[in-house]
């Protein structure tokens, strides 16, 4: 997977035959920065920073599945972070740069499709904004 910033463009390389490369082109939010998969690893999502979104890919169909608003200012996931909430199932997790909001965007479309690809709760973290969120395995 290639960001390639500000452009918007997202491109899906192919390279498991390294004579021939298929390269599948994805329009999706310009800014484009940093991000991560599912908990599944078929969902690739990136935040562009700049526009305060995330863009959200089927790394298997080779799609653009959404471009979500973050629910805050400047996000900056790192890879994100990949919990299971009690209410809405698995979301991956974003903080901000710009503001102190802690997003949480569903990502089960099969188990939980009412909350997928939506910011579905937001918090505010500490301080006045942060780079990446973590997990840790005995949370």
């Amino acid at each position: 997977i290639v960001n390639v910033k500000e452009t918007g463009k997202i491109l899906l390389v192919d390279y498991s035959d390294l004579q021939n490369l298929k390269v599948t082109t994805i329009n999706a939010e310009r800014f484009l920065h940093d991000g991560g998969f599912d908990s599944t690893g078929r969902y690739f999502l990136v935040a562009a920073n700049a526009r305060h979104k995330v863009a959200i890919v089927d790394t298997k169909e080779g799609t653009l599945v959404k471009v979500v608003e973050s629910g805050g200012q400047v996000p900056h996931p790192g890879r994100g972070a990949n919990i299971v909430h009690p209410k809405f199932g698995p979301v991956w997790v974003t903080s901000h740069l710009g503001d102190e909001t802690v997003s949480l965007i569903g990502t089960d479309p099969k188990g939980h499709p009412e909350h997928a690809w939506k910011v579905v709760q937001t918090f505010e973290g500490q301080g006045g904004g942060s780079l990446f969120v973590k997990t840790h395995p005995k949370s």
